[in-house]
């Protein structure tokens, strides 16, 4: 089983999209399944409709959860489960206040040596914790040998018990930290490999800690992704705009194009302009590459220029908002551009009204009115010729004009190429 588990307190970022992509991709390979887990918990920062973003954004890559969860109605099994580990002497309860542990952390900075809970709360006898009426988290004992696990990406890792401390799990508000909650609800929910970020390998530990001391046997395999960078080579941050699925989506690029390009990064495939069913056949989550990958929005656009190329005529007259038979009139502004907008405002201008340009008021008005008294021609050299036969015009008086008067610009594409996919509506071009 794998799963997605994003948190609803922004915009979704691409290297999340990424990750959901590897993770359904994978189980469509082994049709072990997949679902997708809302991580609700952290109440102070969800913003209100962004679990129904979440799920859009999903659905235009085609990515199906065959279950969702929601983390927040999970809580009453991570109090149950939490007081397991007290019961077990598997966890224990601290009361340190936030000014005694950070006077301890600043000591530790001072000293320069990496802090790490010093057990204080921890030799405290079951006496001593029932007489005491402070408020108190829930930490987790730390290991008391290296935690080991095989990472399908960057292969063996090890962690002494010193990395993994005494953790907590339970807030003094009895709602469970993100290790807590991610560790019970992956075993709850019969998750049986994890694709993720490589921010949380330091979190994998701890996560397989936790089950351990549940007596869950379950075996859990990892795959942790490497950053996104820039195209200045610096980790990506969520600050900027090409970090945004969103933003992507507004600026034009189509979901097929930017799902090909996160997968083609840091990738070896067996072609550059592929779909996500095409991925399936081949792709190797063991074959990402260890080292970050470099995110390039000019890339980006050149495979959503191919990706417009490849689309049905049905998909480019939903995402156009055009008729079928202008398909390939679309196509053909992708030499121009490569961006959805770009290229609707190019097709919609053709046939928009026509303003005659200042400098050749008079010719655009002779061409005009001429071009609505031809027959119709089947090539273009034939409609010039006798355009300029009844205009008398030629050279740049004749060429400027009829560019305007058929595109509504002064320059673009060569129009004897333009000519055939336009010559079907030339009325309603030129009335």
């Amino acid at each position: 089983m794998y799963r997605f588990a994003p948190s609803p307190t922004g915009d979704m970022h691409i290297g999340n999209l990424r990750a959901a992509i590897f993770n359904y991709i994978c189980s469509l390979q082994d049709k072990s399944g997949f679902i997708l887990r809302i991580e609700d918990t952290d109440k102070e920062r969800n913003i209100q409709g962004k679990e129904k973003d979440i799920l859009e954004i999903l659905s235009k890559f085609g990515i199906k959860p065959q279950q969702i969860y929601i983390q927040s109605e999970n809580l009453k099994f991570h109090r149950q489960l939490a007081s397991k580990l007290l019961i077990d002497k598997k966890a224990f309860a601290c009361f340190c206040t936030e000014e005694e542990l950070e006077a301890k952390k600043q000591k530790a900075k001072e000293e320069g040596v990496a802090y790490r809970y010093d057990g204080t709360c921890e030799r405290l006898s079951d006496a001593e914790v029932l007489a005491c009426d402070k408020p108190f988290v829930i930490r987790m004992k730390k290991p008391e040998r290296t935690m080991s696990f095989t990472d399908a990406i960057k292969g063996e890792l090890s962690f002494e018990p010193d990395a993994v401390d005494s953790f907590v799990i339970m807030r003094t508000d009895k709602t469970p930290t993100y290790n807590f909650a991610c560790a019970v609800d992956d075993m709850l929910e019969g998750v049986t490999f994890v694709i993720r970020g490589e921010d949380h390998v330091s979190n994998t530990p701890k996560q397989d800690l936790i089950r351990e001391g549940l007596g869950y046997t379950g075996k859990m395999n990892y795959a942790h992704l490497p950053i996104l960078l820039n195209i200045e080579g610096k980790k990506m941050s969520k600050r900027e705009n090409e970090s945004s699925v969103k933003w992507l989506f507004e600026q034009g690029f189509l979901p097929e194009a930017i799902a090909n390009y996160l997968i083609l990064l840091g990738n070896k495939t067996p072609s550059e302009i592929f779909t996500i069913g095409e991925a399936v056949k081949w792709f190797d989550i063991t074959k990402i590459s260890r080292s970050p990958a470099r995110f390039d929005v000019k890339k980006l656009e050149q495979i959503n220029r191919e990706h417009i190329k490849l689309a049905s005529d049905d998909r480019i007259a939903e995402v156009f908002g055009v008729d079928k038979n202008l398909a390939n009139l679309v196509r053909f502004y992708t030499q121009e551009s490569s961006l959805v907008p770009e290229i609707k405002e190019k097709v919609n201008k053709i046939f928009a009204p026509k303003v005659a340009p200042e400098e050749y008021k008079s010719e655009f008005e002779t061409i005009k009115n001429a071009a609505k008294n031809l027959g119709e021609f089947e090539n273009f050299d034939d409609f010039k010729k006798a355009l300029m036969t009844a205009t008398g015009l030629k050279g740049k008086n004749f060429f400027m004009p009829l560019r305007a008067l058929l595109t509504g610009d002064l320059h673009g594409p060569e129009l004897s190429e333009l000519y055939p996919l336009i010559k079907n509506d030339l009325a309603r071009i030129i009335a």
